[in-house]
């Protein structure tokens, strides 16, 4: 259902989008030049200049819209998250074009222009795309090209389709009632009356004249489903499966088609095709640059704590990261070396004896974390993701928290959504896992760069850094 409705709006908002993108940048030239707020004084550019970049403006908005995901169906629902996608790819697509503009071209366009652009286009795709979102929800609201749906089942998981459904009426499906088990006393489902029992349902179709017959039914009732689609089988509506696992969805749900036969692939990982080769290639990029421009900072580090303490510089951790592989962490070293030769493994604690007098202003920095670009540069981690916790502790928590091992779907990060929030050290592992479920669910490359830049000024020094 989802499916059909992406189709036809999602390929409608293609279409304005790209019109949107060119006509800003048509207008943008014309309210420079011709409605100047800004004083020409180096005479008028010819409009055939700024015209014939029209169509790479498009190709590049459309591409890089395609990239940021901004047309996926579950993306084109909700409408803050629409806005606020709109607008960052919006501001994505912007710098590649400035970018492009300064470094290929000799030609060099006014930067009121683009600047005008800038604002013409965010605030005109926002408008045109609420207005037809608008639109298309009156026009269903009101009763025109609608699609009769009738339930079959009751519990959580059709009820969670029904509040959804009624949620999205853009989607033009409308649900007139429900067939329910012989067993059941219900009356009503979400407010929906129960019309009959299973073996009503092909009365209930011809009577009702529904176009789709939405199945969902609760595990307990499994064995009925065979009964319920034969009851169907002469019949011509639209069937659609909604199993009950919803609460067993935590990370994400996909359906894959393999020779026909569906799959139902649950909580996985985001992180696949050409996302995980991006990131994969920042990682290495930007670790490998860091490394390069950090070296004098770093062999004064190593020099300082060779001063101040014996032992060697760096510290090696086994820390367990993607799919639960393990692999040894680099830390620049600030406790003694014997810290845990009769506590055994135990985190850190505000005032923790075991650190060297330099070995606390270096947790306090956050700088022992710097030799880490190292095991993002061989891949071991990435710049950004859950911070990889001990073995040890892993074999506990895992017990005791659930859905923690669902972290281990990513490579771990350096930084991540807990450590620009506050999460880190001995701090609520509930409040941690939240925000690294909550980065995992929700990940994309813009995402991975705000908490970057978040980092700069938010996560290297925290009062829970010790």
């Amino acid at each position: 259902m989802l499916k059909r409705y992406h189709h036809i709006v999602g390929g409608t908002f293609r279409i304005v989008d790209a019109c949107v993108i060119g006509a800003s940048w048509l207008v943008s030239y014309w309210a420079r030049f011709y409605l100047p707020l800004v004083v020409v004084t180096k005479g008028f550019p010819p409009f055939e200049k700024y015209a014939a970049l029209s169509p790479l403006i498009i190709i590049l908005w459309m591409a890089v819209f395609s990239g940021m995901r901004v047309y996926q169906s579950r993306r084109i629902l909700r409408r803050t998250h629409e806005v606020h996608l709109l607008l960052k790819a919006h501001g994505v697509a912007m710098l590649f074009f400035i970018a492009l503009t300064y470094l290929f071209s000799e030609y060099r366009y006014s930067r009121v222009v683009m600047l005008y652009f800038g604002l013409l286009g965010g605030v005109l795709l926002i408008t045109f795309r609420l207005t037809l979102r608008n639109a298309l929800r009156n026009i269903r609201r009101r009763g025109f090209n609608l699609r009769h749906v009738l339930g079959v089942g009751e519990g959580p998981a059709i009820e969670t389709v029904i509040q959804r459904l009624e949620k999205f009426p853009e989607l033009g499906l409308r649900i007139v009632g429900v067939v329910t088990h012989e067993s059941s006393l219900t009356k009503s489902v979400c407010g929906k009356p129960v019309m009959g029992h299973f073996a009503d349902i092909a009365k209930t179709v011809r009577e009702t004249r529904v176009d789709q017959v939405l199945v969902s039914l609760p595990r307990h009732q499994f064995g009925d489903l065979d009964r319920v689609l034969g009851y169907l089988r002469d019949s011509t509506v639209d069937l659609m499966l909604v199993p009950d696992i919803h609460e067993y969805v935590t990370l994400g749900c996909e359906i894959e088609d393999f020779e026909g036969m569906p799959i139902v692939k649950l909580n996985d990982s985001p992180l696949t095709g050409w996302g995980a080769v991006g990131k994969r290639i920042t990682d290495a990029v930007v670790s490998g640059v860091t490394l390069l421009l950090l070296s004098p900072l770093l062999l004064l580090l190593a020099f300082a704590i060779k001063l101040t303490s014996r032992g060697p510089v760096l510290y090696r951790q086994e820390r367990m990261g993607l799919d639960g592989r393990t692999f040894s962490m680099l830390k620049f070293r600030s406790m003694r070396l014997d810290a845990e030769a009769e506590t055994g493994a135990v985190w850190a604690s505000q005032g923790d004896n075991r650190r060297t007098a330099f070995g606390s202003f270096l947790r306090a920095t956050s700088l022992d974390e710097l030799p880490q670009f190292w095991n993002v540069f061989v891949g071991e981690m990435s710049l950004v993701g859950p911070r990889p916790e001990r073995p040890v502790f892993v074999k506990q928590f895992r017990g005791e928290i659930p859905l923690y091992m669902l972290r281990h779907k990513v490579k771990a990060g350096i930084t991540g959504w807990a450590q620009i929030h506050g999460w880190r050290g001995n701090t609520s592992l509930d409040r941690r896992i939240e925000c690294d479920l909550y980065y995992i669910r929700n990940w994309s490359y813009a995402l991975d760069w705000k908490i970057l830049v978040m980092t700069l000024w938010k996560g290297f020094i925290n009062k829970n850094a010790y």
